[in-house]
């Protein structure tokens, strides 16, 4: 495993990704979501010195540190700053039609979650704030303290499936009746109370994960992204998405369902009358999970699962 380790980040599922990504050594891909560059760099390692590889963030410090990780290859490797929903505009900007695979890691990063100034953990007791993109208008202090408790609640349920959402929406909303809730730790003083002192995974962690999701709009963008990944792709390219919890599990797990299945038609009639055609092929039907070798030297890798998918004409 130590021909993965990263400082910023270790990438999850690293050989799985490339084994079933890298098809043609010579082609083109693109790694939406670069992070530390350990996926990145697995993918260029792959390619013979006519292959390429663009790689998109939306995170300076990500960027900063994979430039120096990547600088090596030179002319084979280029890097932009955007959210991967715009990938369409990078493969525009890169001077690339189609591509031969797609890699998403959707995840935060292990230096993200980490680092205190970010606002992604409960873990630590600093500002709140969440946002991937530091430029983003939309941070979680505005969501904490600005949306109704009727959002709040909505957004805690649907996204961090919490089933005290109503309550803590409501604590939420009373507090900062009296001050602004600015910190973390006062977010998590406040989602304590909506649980029994012996809760056994830390109260705050499903909140947290959902208003994540809503400043940074993870399963909007990812639904779609998919849709102009598949687009962008060469006939026979793959898609590979690595998933963390459920709900961009599902997402995906049904979008790729959907797109490869030919007929669209509702169901009771005799014949196919939409005239429809799947768009892609699934390459894991079932997903591929990491090995106890993995999990044991990464655990952020538990939850961990890639779906692959190949472009059909």
């Amino acid at each position: 495993m130590e021909e993965i380790i990263s400082e910023y980040h270790i990438p999850v599922l690293y050989h799985e990704c490339i084994d079933n990504l890298v098809i043609n050594k010579d082609g083109v891909y693109l790694d939406c979501t670069l992070g530390g560059g350990g996926h990145s760099e697995g993918i260029l390692k792959a390619l013979s010195e006519k292959g390429r590889l663009i790689s998109i963030d939306q995170d300076d410090q990500a960027i900063e540190f994979a430039k120096k990780r990547l600088e090596k290859y030179g002319s084979k490797w280029m890097v932009f700053k955007n959210n991967f929903e715009n990938l369409d505009i990078v493969l525009y900007s890169a001077g690339v039609d189609k591509v031969d695979g797609i890699l998403m890691d959707i995840g935060v990063s292990s230096t993200q979650l980490d680092d205190p100034s970010r606002g992604f953990s409960y873990r630590y007791d600093t500002k709140l704030d969440m946002r991937m993109n530091q430029n983003s208008k939309l941070s979680a202090y505005e969501v904490v303290n600005e949306y109704s408790e009727e959002e709040l609640a909505r957004i805690i349920y649907e996204y961090g499936e919490e089933r005290n959402s109503r309550k803590i929406a409501r604590f939420i909303c009373e507090t900062r009746v009296e001050k602004p809730i600015e910190t973390t730790g006062e977010l998590v003083t406040i989602i304590k109370r909506a649980y029994p002192a012996r809760a056994q995974k830390h109260p705050a962690k499903k909140t947290f994960q959902a208003i994540r999701i809503e400043v940074n709009r993870e399963l909007e963008v990812l639904d779609r992204a998919i849709d102009k990944a598949i687009d962008a792709l060469k006939v026979g390219g793959r898609l590979g998405i690595i998933t963390f919890h459920s709900l961009e599990d599902r997402l995906v797990k049904n979008k790729f369902r959907d797109l490869a299945t030919a007929c669209k038609c509702p169901p009771g009639l005799p014949v196919c009358v939409c005239g429809g055609k799947a768009k892609v092929k699934l390459i894991t039907r079932k997903p591929i999970i990491p090995n106890g070798e993995e999990i044991e030297f990464n655990n952020r890798a538990h939850s961990s699962k890639l779906r692959v998918v190949e472009r059909l004409d």
